[in-house]
């Protein structure tokens, strides 16, 4: 084992593809001391993980990805450390989730008059799993469906033409607000992560979320570059930040995984006990 831990993966409790336990085991095949669950505005995946920590001897850190949006552009805060059994958390969460599927819906109808059609049973079934309580579909789902019936490549060929941020098939719901879903994050006892900087193309703001109430910023991630992660790190570390990292490990199709596999992106598990103090 190395002293190593991948802060942010999903599992079916949301849009990954594999069972909390099996994201666990992954971790101990690749060497990792720890891994964190951190599955998109729920948090039903925590008790199994943790559950298969105890046999993987892996330590697990519970953890949720919040979706949130500014001026139309989607943007992700990660809480670490939080209570999972929160109930004021959980409703909170469940409302994130209402509007997930009714974004889901609204990708759907665009699908359509592309010319792509998508039906719910096939996203439920690209999904691979009995709706349990917390559970949601996600963009990734669509992504497999189109993959399935040749729409697209694979599964960045999906949001590269039609899902990501900007292109014809993406729908931005009105969320809450980036800070908001720091507030809740912090009444739940935990540490509040801007997650994947890179992504959002606007430095500014990331560095006034920085400035402004976040406790972190995710370094080290599968689409950051090398001179990115430094910059970074350097932005979180110069304002006496934490600094964290993670794979955003989503799942394996035809050998590729989506973004990176479990360990792909780590950081020392030092930093643990600090996303976990109160």
């Amino acid at each position: 084992m190395i002293n190593k831990a991948d802060l942010h993966t999903h599992t079916t409790a949301s849009d990954g593809m594999f069972r909390p336990e099996v994201n666990v085991k992954l971790a101990q095949d690749a060497g990792l001391s720890a891994i964190a669950i951190t599955d998109h505005d729920t948090l039903s995946g925590i008790p199994e993980a943790i559950e298969a920590g105890k046999t993987y001897r892996i330590i697990v850190v519970p953890g949720v990805e919040i979706s949130t949006a500014v001026e139309g552009k989607d943007i992700h805060i990660l809480g670490y450390g939080i209570s999972h059994d929160d109930q004021l958390l959980q409703s909170r969460l469940l409302s994130q989730r209402n509007i997930r599927h009714r974004r889901n819906d609204a990708i759907l109808i665009r699908l359509a008059e592309l010319g792509m059609t998508v039906s719910i049973e096939e996203l439920e079934h690209a999904a691979g799993k009995a709706h349990t309580s917390g559970g949601s579909v996600g963009r990734p789902h669509i992504a497999q469906v189109l993959v399935d019936k040749g729409y697209a490549a694979n599964i960045k060929d999906a949001f590269d033409r039609y899902l990501g941020e900007g292109k014809p098939a993406n729908v931005s719901p009105p969320r809450i607000t980036p800070l908001e879903a720091i507030g809740w994050i912090h009444e739940a006892g935990g540490k509040a992560i801007i997650a994947h900087p890179g992504i959002y193309n606007d430095d500014n703001l990331v560095l006034s979320l920085l400035d402004s109430g976040a406790d972190g910023l995710e370094a080290f991630h599968s689409d950051h570059d090398a001179p990115s992660e430094l910059r970074y790190e350097e932005w979180a570390m110069g304002r006496g930040k934490l600094v964290t990292g993670g794979s955003d490990f989503h799942g394996i199709k035809d050998g590729e995984a989506f973004h990176g596999s479990i360990g792909s992106r780590s950081v020392d598990i030092e930093i643990i006990s600090r996303l976990l103090q109160k």
